[in-house]
């Protein structure tokens, strides 16, 4: 009875390790061969699993040889520019200056009411305000509005705001960061004295405390037991 459940454990152990070994990209962030292999190994992996009479190594083998696939595509694609178009293709841009590409979007197969939806998606429900639409080897649209239609950033009103890095995390649900804390230079002993700010004695009492590139300190406390 146990042979199903450690079987069950052991290729899902494996999968998992072979997905961050392939790397961190979401699913609809995956090349076509990327996903491909993805696909095939949930099969393997399946297989073994309902299947006891099939060895277990049936199902590891074809696995990690995917998995050595995967690595050596992904290595080719990244050293050789040839390689890269043959194995993931090209970017196709279905707006450009404005104009649609029909052509394109023929040859894609890419119907006008899909490149509308991905616009509202993208926030931009007028087509006349996108100056190029490119179509992503993943399959993500990427839009670059007209620059009247862009949003306005600092730099454009001539300002010239302070840096902003990202915070650090120093408390989190009562377990103290001791690497970050060290990391920006600040005592234990500092950090009790900012809590006492807060009416609060140890950092057990914290759910989240962060603090930005300015100094400011975020903290919020634990809510009591029973309070929504």
């Amino acid at each position: 009875m146990l042979i199903l459940p450690v079987r069950t454990v052991i290729l899902y152990l494996l999968v998992v390790l072979v997905i961050r070994i392939m790397g961190k990209h979401q699913i609809g962030q995956l090349q076509p061969f990327e996903l491909v292999i993805t696909i095939m190994i949930s099969e393997l992996a399946a297989v073994p699993m309902q299947d006891t009479d099939i060895p277990l190594l049936h199902g590891i083998i074809p696995i990690l040889t995917l998995l050595l696939v995967q690595v050596s595509l992904s290595l080719l694609s990244l050293k050789n520019e040839a390689a890269r178009k043959i194995i993931c293709g090209s970017p196709s841009i279905l707006i450009d200056k404005g104009r649609i590409n029909q052509n394109e979007l023929t040859r894609l197969r890419y119907n006008i009411s899909d490149l509308l939806e991905q616009l509202r998606l993208k926030d931009i429900p007028n087509i006349a305000d996108v100056e190029y639409a490119i179509l992503e080897t993943s399959g993500k649209l990427s839009i670059i509005p007209k620059s009247q239609k862009r949003p306005v950033n600092p730099r454009d009103l001539q300002l010239n705001p302070p840096y902003e890095g990202l915070p650090s995390t120093l408390i989190v649900d009562g377990v103290l960061k001791v690497k970050n804390l060290s990391r920006l230079n600040l005592s234990q002993d500092w950090l009790l004295e900012e809590l006492k700010k807060f009416g609060l004695q140890t950092w057990e009492q914290v759910f989240l405390a962060s603090i930005d590139s300015s100094g400011s300190l975020y903290l919020q406390p634990k809510s009591p037991k029973g309070s929504d």
